[in-house]
């Protein structure tokens, strides 16, 4: 019964891990996109600054969010 639920707690933590990861890929490409979106036109506009700057804000608050390892074996 313990190696059973050390097992599902290590899955959890991996997942949790890989959904992490995830959203740090997904924030960059999404950071990327809208700042070669912003500087395409040559044009930098308050709304596109304000776009920048929440999605660093988002991303940021996303990397503190990192889940921690409580497992061990």
């Amino acid at each position: 019964m313990t190696n059973q639920s050390s097992e599902s707690r290590e899955f959890v933590g991996n997942l949790k891990n890989g959904i992490w990861l995830f959203g740090i890929s997904s924030w960059l490409f999404g950071i990327t996109d809208r700042s070669i979106a912003s500087f395409a036109d040559g044009y930098l506009s308050a709304l596109d600054l304000v776009q920048l700057f929440t999605a660093a804000t988002f991303f940021v608050a996303w990397l503190f969010l990192k889940p921690t390892s409580k497992f061990r074996a």
